[in-house]
């Protein structure tokens, strides 16, 4: 690599031969202001307008679109040798170079470029004293109009941060709102073209970065105005992919209801809606570039059970997918299936077992939750043994699925590839006892059991010949075992396993099946998509129904009777309230009644005695974070913690749960593997018309007269066409994350060392603490600085232990000044700083 030798500030720079004086400065730390320029974005001088722009759907046309654009012109720099003040961002670095970033000349220079961008910025907020407590939008101390004063992103913007430290000219002229279209009815963003500085980033960014070329500049008598290039972001081409905003400087392009708290979490809202933070977006663009055994790769990262995952899933990915804003959700659990059904076996070589560490555990039940956890412990060099008292493994997998849904063979497949990396498994092999655990040499032991026992409702009649509990039918069911079944079956429930009850007794032969619940139909706890499936079978669902009895005859079931309900809702210790409508008492027909109204945990193992303590609710307790009981070295995790919850959650439990136990046994509690290409990802979508309107592709399905008679798969899954198809629907959401900061104007944070906390005036004032991400975690005040700041490094306070920097300021009304930065803190975080958090 070449590379030339310049100074900068005195001080000498080596840098690669062909990048610019500001790339030179960034490299090395010195700071240059710039709100044009940006890292990961071309020089925005020298650019052509276009010739029209739209906002607010109306043309703005260029008067003059053959004059190139200037740039901002803050990056000004003066080179020795050399009379005028050049543009850092584009005057290339070369060798022996002698530049000054910061001389009177080029102080005032800039002043003047800032003083034309907030001529037509509102600016009035950046010269008030109480900018720092200030809410937007609210009353203004100075009675300034709102349009004439307000972004939400007052006290973050990139624009404030920069006219602060270059500082704004006194005479300066007042701002006049200049009554641009502001659209608030397009997907996920704003546009606020008010607070637009025609900086261009968002152009270049679309165009050249992203390869879209939905929006456009133009040059109306020396006013840059940007803005798409069609009346509409649809018609424009946008693929909402976010770019523009995240270079935005100013508060023109805004995401929709995303605080600044919250950003990576609500970004990229799939990966953050999985319990097991599986990465969506990139295994979901690696299907798209035809990858397939890579993409399972990336599932394979956070979960031993995509192929599972893949059926089963209640996918609440999708319901936070931002694609669903613009049209539908992408179909990310038939894009996991589609990529496990397509794996080659690539992710086995990245699997790494360490060495044996000489500790044993013993893990009861092997459902989800216990064979995740066997999976992660294992392969930290644990000894694990599953021990489960069944003749397969799979726990509720196994028994409690319909095999439409998840083929025992699916099943079998993951659950070996567990067990060959060398898990023990130990099959018809029942714990009945904690005690013997540990006297065989485990050092810990999981309990991973489940809720096994279904429950009946304490009404007359359930000893009635005809009365089933919907958990011991779904397993006899799928063990294969005979089940006598009437002619009317009435499924009592409206959740998940009511519809899979109902739904396997169709498939063995009965005509009639019906289901009700105490829910209304809007509330039922049941997925729209399992109710849709149950009713395309000809399940026939009665919501907000109370029983009262079950009727019978001759000691055999003949019916239910019911109440219509007018409202119910469970409280928080979960008891029951209701009102039923007077005069509503009807019977529904049946010879057999299956409860499916909740599950219970079998008391044998974690009885009196066994150092475990349950909830009110009969679920073991745990630490919510350590995932450990109340007995030294027993931890536990799935629905025998929760309560009924689904698998996806209690395979988050058994990661959980083995980064934890891995600790209690000496270990680091690192438990995530990288088995996929972790090469940064082309920023590059390219155009592709019509990508607004395209719709989710539908997994095929078996037609709902197919089904009934036979336990074959309802869903098909994707083909290679339609799930590359569904795939490139994507919004790429992730890529925002990408994007390289811009270098923001030097912090006054000192090192929280005991010299500078020594070295504070013994003023009047406030100080704030910092974490190893510069992010406050801590405001305070007094009469003396210096003092406040010891009796704090005193206190011995545990969050203390996050604090890396120190920021002080001297103030004589230093109550108010605490008070608004506070304001200003809980404004942007919607919480307080950790350390005064716990004070309140």
């Amino acid at each position: 690599m070449d590379t030339i030798k310049l100074t900068i500030d005195n001080v000498e720079v080596e840098v690669e031969k062909g990048k610019t004086v500001l790339e030179a400065a960034q490299s090395t730390g010195i700071y240059i202001p710039a709100l044009c320029a940006h890292p990961d974005l071309p020089p925005a001088p020298g650019l052509k307008a276009d010739t029209v722009v739209y906002l607010g759907g109306q043309p703005y046309q260029s008067s003059d679109p053959d004059e190139e654009l200037q740039g901002c012109r803050l990056c000004m720099v003066e080179v020795e040798g050399i009379e005028e003040l050049l543009t850092s961002c584009t005057l290339p670095a070369t060798e022996g170079m002698i530049v000054h970033t910061n001389t009177p000349r080029v102080q005032e220079l800039r002043r003047e470029h800032l003083k034309t961008i907030l001529a037509k910025h509102p600016h009035v907020c950046l010269t008030c004293s109480q900018r720092e407590g200030c809410i937007p939008f609210e009353s203004c101390p100075n009675s300034i109009p709102i349009l004439e004063r307000c972004c939400s992103k007052l006290g973050y913007c990139e624009l404030g941060s920069i006219a602060e430290y270059i500082g704004i000219k006194q005479d300066i002229p007042r701002y006049t709102y200049r009554d641009l279209p502001v659209k608030k009815d397009e997907p996920l963003f704003t546009q606020d073209y008010n607070l637009c500085i025609g900086c261009t980033r968002c152009v270049r960014v679309c165009r050249d970065v992203c390869g879209i070329g939905a929006l456009g500049f133009i040059n109306r008598d020396g006013e840059i105005i940007t803005g798409p290039i069609a009346p509409s972001l649809k018609e424009s081409g946008c693929k909402f992919c976010g770019a523009c905003i995240e270079v935005c400087p100013t508060g023109a392009l805004l995401d929709v209801d995303i605080k600044r708290a919250e950003r990576e979490a609500a970004l990229v809202p799939c990966t953050h809606a999985c319990p097991a933070g599986i990465d969506v977006p990139r295994y979901v663009r690696l299907i798209a570039e035809g990858k397939f055994a890579e993409a399972v790769a990336v599932v394979r990262e956070k979960v031993p059970f995509p192929l599972v995952l893949g059926h089963v899933c209640f996918h609440p990915c999708e319901e936070k997918c931002r694609r669903g804003e613009v049209t539908d959700p992408i179909s990310i659990m038939a894009l996991k299936r589609f990529a496990a059904e397509h794996d080659d076996g690539l992710w086995r070589q990245g699997i790494r077992l360490a060495p044996p560490t000489g500790k044993r555990v013993a893990i009861i039940g092997s459902g989800p939750s216990g064979l995740t956890t066997a999976y992660y412990l294992n392969k930290l060099g644990h000894s694990v043994t599953v021990f489960e008292s069944l003749s397969k493994p799979g726990g509720m997998m196994l028994v409690g699925i319909p095999r439409f849904q998840l083929p025992e063979e699916v099943l079998a497949q993951e659950i070996d590839d567990i067990v060959n990396l060398g898990v023990d498994l130990r099959l018809n092999s029942p714990v009945t006892s904690l005690d013997s655990l540990f006297e065989d040499g485990y050092q810990a032991v999981f309990i991973a059991i489940g809720l096994q026992q279904g429950r009946k409702l304490p009404i007359p009649g359930t000893e009635l010949d005809g009365v089933l509990i919907g958990t011991s039918f779904l397993h006899d069911v799928n063990m294969g075992r005979e089940v006598k079944l009437g002619s009317k079956v009435l499924v009592l429930g409206g959740g998940g396993v009511a519809c899979d009850v109902a739904r396997v007794a169709r498939r063995l032969g009965v005509a009639q099946v019906h289901m009700a619940c105490l829910e209304s139909r809007e509330t039922m706890p049941a997925h729209p998509w399992e109710t849709k499936a149950a009713e395309e079978e000809g399940i026939v669902i009665h919501p907000s129904r109370a029983f009262s009895k079950i009727l019978g005859d001759n000691g055999r079931v003949a019916g239910v009777e019911c109440l219509s309900v007018k409202w119910m809702e469970f409280d928080k210790e979960g008891r029951l309230h209701l009102e039923n409508i007077e005069g509503s008492e009807h019977t529904l027909e049946a010879d057999t009644v299956i409860f499916a109204v909740g599950q219970a945990l079998d008391p044998t193992l974690v009885g009196n005695g066994s150092g475990i303590n349950l909830s009110k609710r009969a679920t073991i307790i745990v630490d919510s974070e350590m995932m450990q009981t109340t007995r030294a070295g027993v931890f536990a995790g799935g629905d025998v913690t929760t309560g009924p919850a689904s698998v996806i959650e209690a395979i988050a439990a058994g990661r959980k749960a083995a980064a934890s136990i891995d600790k209690y046994l000496g270990g680091s509690g690192e438990i995530d593997d990288v088995l996929a290409e972790t090469a940064k990802a082309s920023p590059w979508l390219g155009r592709d018309e019509g990508f607004y309107d395209r719709h989710r592709v539908l997994v095929p399905c078996l037609p709902a007269e197919q089904r009934i008679g036979t336990f074959s798969e309802v869903e098909l899954g994707f083909d290679e066409g339609m799930a590359v198809g569904e795939a490139v629907r994507c919004l790429r959401c992730d890529l925002r994350l990408q994007i390289s900061p811009v270098l923001l104007p030097p912090a006054e944070w000192l090192e929280l060392t005991t010299e500078n906390i020594d070295a504070a005036p013994e003023t009047d004032g406030v100080y704030r603490l910092l974490d190893d991400q510069k992010e406050v975690i801590y405001i305070g005040s007094g009469p003396n600085i210096r003092e406040g700041l010891q009796e704090l490094q005193k206190s011995g306070e545990e969050w203390l232990e996050k604090a890396r920097y120190l920021h002080y300021e001297e103030s004589l009304m230093y109550t108010m000044r605490e008070s608004e930065l506070m304001q200003q803190f809980l404004q942007e975080h919607g919480r307080l700083p950790e350390g005064n958090d716990e004070l309140f």
